[in-house]
C-alpha cells in the first residue's frame, strides 16, 4: 500500500498543483478584466458611483459613532422624544416641548421643524456640513463642523442602539467587512474621577494611576452592560439570527474607547486609564483613541503630557493598542511651532500603532525621516479626505495622501464623521480615485490594508503586503471554495483577522467574476 501511495503521490501532487494554477489563472484573469472595465467607466460619474459602492471595502477604521449619524435621523429622534429645537441656532435642546409648552423664538417642537420645509432644510444644514457658508458666528468649516456636535448631542442620549443600527446599515450599503467605532461609555462619570487629580509630569501620572485604578472596576462593568444593551437592541432591530436578517448583521464591529483631550489633565488621565482597563477586560474594545479639536488651547498646551500618559500606561498594559488623532492641523490654524512634532510624539512617546489624519506631516521637523520611520515600523495612517477638506481646507495635491504612498507608509481610507460630513466610505473611495488617479489594483491594496491594520486578534492572511502575497498554506485554495480541513483551514479557524481577510478575498472573487462576465453594474 505504501509503495502504491509513493507511486501515486507525484500524480496527485501534479493534479493539485494544476488545479491551484488554474484557479490562480482564472482569478488573475478576472481581476485583470475588472481592472480593464474600471478604466472604461472611471470618467463616468454615474457608473463610477455604482461600481465603487459594490466594490468590497475591507475596513473603516476611523469612525466616530456619534458623528456618523445623518441629521435627518437625529431630527426624527428629537421628534420621537418630543425635544425642542432652537430655530435660530439649530440646537436641539434637552428640554421637552410637551403639553403646556409655549413656543418661542428660541424653542419650538422638533415636530414643527419637520413639518416646515424651510425650517427643516435650515436644521439639516445647522447639524451638518451641508450647504455650509461662513457666517459671523462660524467663520470657517472648522468652526461649523465642531459646533454641530453640541447642537445634536441631546438627540442621541437615548439612541445608542439606533446609532449602531445606522452605522452597520450604512457599512453594509458600502460593502464594508469590518468597522471600528469610536465610543465613550461612562465617559463623564470616569472623567469626574480625575477632577481633583493634579498631573504635571510622568511622575504624577504614575502616582495618579495608582490612585485611580481601584475605582475603575465598577465602571468597566457598567460600560460592559451598556454595550451589551446597545448591541442587543441593535441586533434585534436588524433581525439578526433570523431568516429576515438585514445586511448590517453581516458587518463585524469592534470599538475603540475614545478619550477627550480638551479637559483638565487629571480628567484626561482618568479617561485614558479607564480605556486601558476596559480594553483589557472586554474583547469588544480593541484599542484606545484620543479625540477633540487638536488645535484647542488645552489640547495644544497639554499635548506632550497626554502622550506621556499613554507612554506610562502602555508600560503597565503593553497589549493595548493605540490609534491616535495626530496632525489634524494646518498652517495658520495654530502657530508654526504647533505643527512641529505631534505625529512624531504620538509614535515615539505614546507608541501609536495607527495615526488618525496625519495631515501636517510635511510641516513636522524632519518630515522625510518621520515618513521613513512610519514606513519602517508599519504604522498606518487613517486618511479622511472629505473631513480634511471641510475642516482644514486641505485637499487635492495639498493633501499628503500620495506622499505617504510614495514613501511606503501604509494608508487606508476612512470616514471620520460621515453624518456630519454628509459622506460615506464609498464617496471617500470615489474622491480618492478622481483626485489621485488610482487604479483598480490601488483600490484593492487600500481595501486590504485597512483590514490588515485592524485591531483584530490573530495572525494575518498575508505573508507580505508590499505586494500583497497570501500565506503559503492558503495559496492553492480559492476563497470561494470551502476550506474544511488542512493547513489553510487551521489558519482561518484560529485567527479572527485571517478569517475576515479571507471573507474579503471571497467578496473580491465574486465581484470580479461579475465584472469579468460583463454583468450590469449593481449597488
Amino acid at each position: 500500500m505504501q509503495a502504491m501511495i509513493r507511486r501515486l503521490l507525484p500524480a496527485l501532487l501534479s493534479i493539485s498543483l494544476s488545479h491551484a494554477a488554474l484557479a490562480a489563472s482564472i482569478s488573475g484573469n478576472e481581476a485583470a478584466a475588472t481592472a480593464t472595465r474600471f478604466e472604461t467607466i472611471r470618467a463616468d460619474p454615474t457608473q463610477l458611483s455604482v461600481f465603487m459602492r459594490g466594490f468590497p471595502k475591507g475596513a473603516d477604521l476611523h469612525n466616530h459613532l456619534v458623528g456618523a449619524i445623518y441629521a435627518e435621523h437625529l431630527l426624527e429622534w428629537a421628534r420621537e422624544d418630543q425635544l425642542c429645537v432652537n430655530p435660530v441656532t439649530g440646537a436641539i435642546g434637552p428640554a421637552k416641548c410637551v403639553f403646556g409648552f409655549h413656543a418661542s423664538r428660541e424653542a419650538i417642537p422638533a415636530q414643527q421643524v419637520i413639518e416646515d420645509s424651510a425650517l427643516y432644510a435650515g436644521e439639516i444644514d445647522a447639524l451638518s456640513m451641508r450647504n455650509f457658508v461662513p457666517t459671523q458666528e462660524e467663520h470657517s468649516g472648522h468652526d461649523h463642523f465642531f459646533a454641530t456636535f453640541d447642537r445634536f448631542l441631546p438627540a442621541t442620549t437615548t439612541h445608542d442602539a439606533d446609532m449602531l443600527v445606522d452605522a452597520l446599515t450604512q457599512a453594509a450599503r458600502d460593502h464594508i467587512t469590518y468597522i471600528e467605532l469610536m465610543v465613550s461609555p461612562e465617559l463623564s462619570a470616569v472623567a469626574r474621577l480625575g477632577s481633583s487629580t493634579k498631573v504635571a509630569d510622568e511622575k504624577d501620572i504614575s502616582h495618579a494611576e495608582v490612585q485611580l485604578t481601584p475605582h475603575l472596576r465598577s465602571f468597566v462593568k457598567l460600560a460592559g452592560s451598556e454595550t451589551d444593551s446597545m448591541e442587543h437592541k441593535a441586533r434585534a432591530a436588524l433581525k439578526c439570527d433570523t431568516k429576515d436578517a438585514l445586511p448590517g448583521c453581516n458587518v463585524t464591529v469592534r470599538y475603540l474607547y475614545q478619550t477627550v483631550r480638551t479637559m483638565p489633565p487629571g480628567m484626561v488621565l482618568a479617561q485614558i486609564a479607564f480605556g486601558y482597563a476596559l480594553t483589557q477586560a472586554d474583547p469588544r474594545f480593541v484599542g484606545i483613541n484620543i479625540v477633540g479639536a487638536e488645535d484647542n488651547p488645552i489640547a495644544m498646551h497639554d499635548y506632550t503630557l497626554h502622550m506621556q500618559m499613554f507612554h506610562v500606561l502602555s508600560e503597565h498594559w503593553p497589549d493595548v493598542k493605540l490609534s491616535l488623532h495626530a496632525g489634524e492641523l494646518s498652517e495658520g490654524l495654530v502657530p508654526p511651532e504647533g505643527l512641529d512634532t505631534h505625529i512624531r510624539q504620538a509614535v515615539e512617546i505614546a507608541g501609536a500603532s495607527r495615526i488618525g489624519h496625519g495631515v501636517d506631516i510635511m510641516q513636522e521637523r524632519d518630515p522625510y525621516g518621520l515618513l521613513d520611520e512610519l514606513a519602517r515600523h508599519n504604522i498606518l495612517v487613517e486618511i479622511n479626505l472629505t473631513s480634511n477638506a471641510q475642516i482644514l481646507n486641505i485637499q487635492g495635491p495639498n493633501h499628503p495622501f500620495m506622499t505617504y504612498r510614495a514613501h511606503g507608509v501604509p494608508v487606508a481610507l476612512s470616514t471620520d464623521d460621515q453624518g456630519v460630513s454628509r459622506s460615506t466610505l464609498t464617496s471617500e473611495y470615489i474622491r480618492a480615485t478622481i483626485t489621485y488617479g488610482l487604479s483598480y489594483p490601488d483600490l484593492k491594496d487600500l481595501s486590504r490594508m485597512g483590514l490588515e491594520h485592524a485591531f483584530l486578534p490573530g495572525k494575518s492572511l498575508w505573508e507580505s503586503t508590499r505586494p500583497f502575497r497570501i500565506a503559503s498554506v492558503c495559496a492553492s485554495v480559492r476563497p470561494l471554495e470551502p476550506s474544511d480541513n488542512g493547513p489553510c483551514h487551521d489558519l482561518l479557524s484560529q485567527n479572527e483577522k485571517a478569517t475576515l481577510q479571507w471573507k474579503l478575498e471571497g467578496d473580491f472573487a465574486r465581484f470580479e467574476h461579475r465584472m469579468a462576465a460583463g454583468e450590469p453594474l449593481q449597488n
